[in-house]
């Protein structure tokens, strides 16, 4: 298990059931980047790849 793993799986367990527009996401994006500007790089490719899931390979 990946050490990120533990945040995904507290995230999974304590809100798994509820239903989140993407907007709502984005928001929250926004919101975690404005106070850890550090991670800045790391949610903007985690934002291009989930916006991208559905794109045909490109290679």
């Amino acid at each position: 298990m990946y050490f990120t793993d533990k945040g995904i799986e507290e995230l999974d367990q304590r809100r798994g059931e509820e239903t989140v527009s993407l907007a709502w996401l984005a928001d929250r994006l926004r919101d975690f980047v404005d106070l850890n500007p550090e991670f800045e790089v790391p949610v903007e490719r985690l934002a291009t790849w989930l916006a991208r899931l559905d794109d045909e390979d490109e290679d």
